[in-house]
């Protein structure tokens, strides 16, 4: 990660590479198997719709397949094609859509990526409200209705986390 620039790039809450770690070591403490753990190290690789900033093109996803496991990747990369937007509100519903941002393919995520993908998030910007105090001041309630929304995908060590955070 240091190779690829993440120490240097700004990140709210520090620099990336300090963000990138610190999500994946609350995924470590509440019990997040290893390639969910790993994700969340790697989590912005490709940039997210959040943070456009990547420190891989989408063409050397193999090169990240050989670092983290293609199944650690294949998370990184769910997670960094979300479009927002279009998947937040309906992540909970088995019959809610996923919009790929790079390929602006819609799909129907099964239960285990929409777990995985609530908790990372979680992980993601729970790390910035608690880094960041303004943070809760000015976008808690926001990202509280959104963690409420995922509750039924989140484990109890997220959203207990959730609430000492939030609340």
């Amino acid at each position: 990660m240091r190779t690829l620039g993440a120490a240097e790039i700004e990140h709210p809450g520090g620099t990336l590479l300090k963000h990138l770690l610190r999500v994946s070591r609350l995924l470590k403490a509440w019990g997040a198997r290893r390639d969910l753990q790993l994700a969340g190290l790697c989590h912005a690789f490709y940039g997210t719709d959040g943070f456009a900033t990547a420190l891989l093109p989408l063409e050397s996803r193999g090169e990240l397949v050989r670092r983290i496991g293609a199944g650690a990747e294949e998370l990184v990369y769910f997670y960094a094609s979300c479009d927002r937007k279009a998947s937040y509100r309906t992540l909970t519903s088995e019959s809610g859509t996923f919009r790929d941002r790079f390929t602006g393919r819609t799909f129907l995520p099964g239960p285990h990526q929409r777990r995985d993908f609530a908790e990372l998030t979680a992980a993601n910007e729970l790390d910035l409200a608690a880094i960041n105090p303004a943070f809760p001041a000015e976008s808690g309630d926001d990202l509280l209705g959104l963690l409420t929304r995922l509750r039924p995908l989140l484990s109890d060590h997220a959203w207990e986390h959730t609430q000492k955070v939030l609340t």
